[in-house]
């Protein structure tokens, strides 16, 4: 009898396998910031069949014409949500565990700067992050609170 359900349970098990696997397929998730009609979005790339492995990319536009695109520092294991900040200057922020980013809204300039430069005072927008069926996606403040990282 266990012989009959051998091919059965065989399918069954790499059913199951593959549904576990990560999907090499981009995953992009976006806001606009308003008032000024920043487009911004971080694309998440699996990079490991198995493991959370992931390359994220952060692209800015403006309606305007300007965009920029930046590479952030890789998920090497469930590192991927980015909190996005706006600062009283009015200059964008995307927090990571490892690294932050300004944006300049006016000209879509991105840059790498050091933690201790980031004003910690700024205010909240929301979080790139995976959801409870782990999909990659935009939460703005109203729907999730901020949840700070922690520094190693």
């Amino acid at each position: 009898m266990s012989r009959r359900f051998g091919p059965v349970f065989s399918v069954l098990a790499l059913l199951l396998a593959l549904n576990a696997c990560n999907s090499d397929r981009p995953e992009p998730a976006e806001f606009t910031l308003v008032p000024e009609g920043l487009r911004i979005r971080i694309t998440r790339v699996a990079t490991h069949p198995f493991l959370s492995r992931h390359n994220l990319t952060l692209h800015v536009e403006q309606p305007g014409g300007c965009a920029a695109t930046a590479d952030l520092f890789p998920d090497t294991g469930y590192a991927d949500r980015r909190n996005v900040y706006r600062q009283a200057s009015g200059l964008v922020g995307i927090v990571g565990q490892y690294d932050v980013r300004v944006i300049e809204p006016s000209t879509c300039a991105i840059s790498l700067i050091e933690f201790r430069s980031w004003d910690r005072q700024a205010q909240f927008l929301g979080s790139f992050e995976v959801d409870a069926k782990k999909r990659w996606q935009f939460f703005p403040a109203t729907e999730r609170q901020e949840r700070p990282f922690e520094k190693l």
